[in-house]
C-alpha cells in the first residue's frame, strides 16, 4: 500500500516509517510545520544537517531533523504548513485558561490537525492508510473499530485518541502499538534510523519556549489581573497574579501559609478569585462530561460501567456513566475523586479498550 506517515523527526514516528517501508509499503512522510526556525539560526542548522534553510521548522529540534531522517530512510517527505492551525491552538489555549478551564491541546491537535487535515492531505496524495508513532493498538469490537492501550503501559497514548471517528480509525495504522520503548530504540538502531537518540517529544510543542504562562501573559496582558485567593468560606487569605495562571488541583505557587497543604479547588472568573481548600475539599463524587465520542457504540446503553481516566497520567477509577440526550454524560465515581478539572478529557475504558470519552465540564 501507499501509506502516509506523520513524521516529527523523533524516534517513534521515524521507526514507524522505517518498519512500514521494510514491510514493502510505499511510504510518504508528512510533517506539520508549526513553528519556523529564526533566520539567524536557519543557515547554521541547515548546514549541519545538509538541508536547505527553508526545510527547517523546529519547535523543539525534531522539525529540523525530519528532512535528514526522511533522506536517510529513502522516504519521500512533504512539509505541510500548519501555521494557521498553530494560531488556532494558541487561541484555544488562551480562551480555555481565560474561562478558568485547563485545556488539553494534544487531544485537540490530534483530532483536528494530525488525524484531520494531515490525514486528508495524505489521502489526497493517494495514500490508503495513515500511520503515526502513537503507542496504541486497534481492535474490532461488535463490528466497530476501537483503540486499545499500547503494550507499553508506561508510554500508552490511547487517552489522547478518544476523539477519533470510525472513518478516521478505518484509515489508521499504529506500527508501534505492540512494542515497548526499549524495543523501539533497539529496532531503530538495528535499522540505522538516525533519530534513535533523539529526545522525547514534549507537550505544547507548538510553543517553542514550552512556557505557556509566558504565552498567556503575552497574548492576554490586558485580561490577566491580580485578585484574591480565598478559602472555601470566602475568607481572603492571599493575592494571586492572575487566575488564568492557575489550574484545579494546583498546590505550588500559591504562596499561602495555613499550616497544612492547600490546593486550588475552584476558579471564579466572575470574581477574578482563586478558591483554595484542603485535599478533602478537592474531592468530587461526580462530574458532567460534554461532547462524548462513543468509540465502542453506535448508540450507548442507558448505563455504562467503566474505568474513567481524567488526566493523562491518572490511574483510571471505577465509575457509572449515564449518557445524556445532549451528547454528554454524567459520571458517578465509585468513590470521590480529587482534582476533577474542567477542560480536561475524561476517557472511559473497559480493560485496555477505549469505550469513548469527552470533555470535563
Amino acid at each position: 500500500m501507499r501509506v502516509a506517515v506523520a513524521m516529527s523527526g523523533g524516534v517513534d514516528s521515524s521507526l514507524a516509517a522505517a518498519l512500514l517501508k521494510q514491510a514493502g509499503h510505499e511510504v510518504v512522510g508528512l510533517h506539520m510545520r508549526l513553528v519556523c526556525v529564526p533566520p539567524s539560526e536557519a543557515a547554521r542548522m541547515a548546514e549541519a544537517l545538509g538541508v536547505r534553510p527553508d526545510e527547517l521548522c523546529c519547535p523543539q529540534g525534531h522539525g529540523c531533523y525530519v528532512t535528514h531522517v526522511a533522506k536517510s530512510l529513502g522516504v519521500r517527505l512533504e512539509i505541510v504548513d500548519f501555521s494557521a492551525e498553530r494560531e488556532e491552538l494558541i487561541t484555544y489555549l488562551c480562551s480555555e485558561y481565560d474561562a478558568g478551564r485547563t485545556p488539553n491541546p494534544c487531544v485537540v491537535c490530534n483530532r483536528r490537525n494530525k488525524f484531520g487535515r494531515l490525514l486528508r492531505h495524505g489521502l489526497a496524495l493517494g495514500a490508503e492508510r495513515f500511520a503515526t508513532g502513537h503507542y496504541a493498538r486497534l481492535s474490532r469490537r461488535d463490528g466497530r473499530i476501537v483503540v486499545r492501550r499500547g503494550a507499553d503501559t508506561a508510554k500508552d497514548q490511547s487517552y489522547v485518541l478518544f476523539g477519533l471517528t470510525q472513518e478516521q480509525l478505518a484509515r489508521c495504522l499504529f506500527p508501534l502499538g505492540e512494542f515497548c520503548k526499549s524495543d523501539v530504540r533497539r529496532m531503530a538502531a538495528e535499522l540505522g534510523v538516525p533519530a534513535v537518540e533523539r529526545e522525547e517529544s514534549q507537550d505544547i510543542c507548538f510553543i517553542p519556549s514550552r512556557d505557556y504562562r509566558r504565552l498567556l501573559r503575552e497574548r492576554m496582558a490586558d485580561r490577566i489581573r491580580p485578585g484574591p485567593i480565598m478559602d472555601t468560606t470566602g475568607r481572603v487569605v492571599g493575592q494571586h497574579p492572575g487566575c488564568q495562571l492557575f489550574t484545579i488541583g494546583q498546590r505550588q505557587g500559591l504562596r499561602v501559609a495555613l499550616g497544612s497543604p492547600r490546593y486550588v479547588v475552584r476558579i471564579d472568573r466572575q470574581a477574578n478569585a482563586v478558591i483554595i481548600g484542603t485535599r478533602k475539599e478537592l474531592e468530587r463524587a461526580a462530574m458532567r462530561v460534554s461532547e462524548v465520542n462513543w468509540m465502542a457504540f453506535a448508540e450507548p446503553p442507558a448505563r455504562v460501567e467503566a474505568a474513567v481516566q481524567i488526566r493523562y497520567n491518572h490511574t483510571p477509577v471505577p465509575a457509572a456513566i449515564e449518557p445524556l440526550p445532549d451528547g454528554g454524560a454524567r459520571v458517578a465515581f465509585a468513590r470521590p475523586e480529587t482534582a476533577i478539572t474542567p477542560g480536561q478529557a475524561a476517557v472511559f475504558y473497559d480493560g485496555d479498550t477505549v469505550l469513548g470519552g469527552g470533555w470535563i465540564e
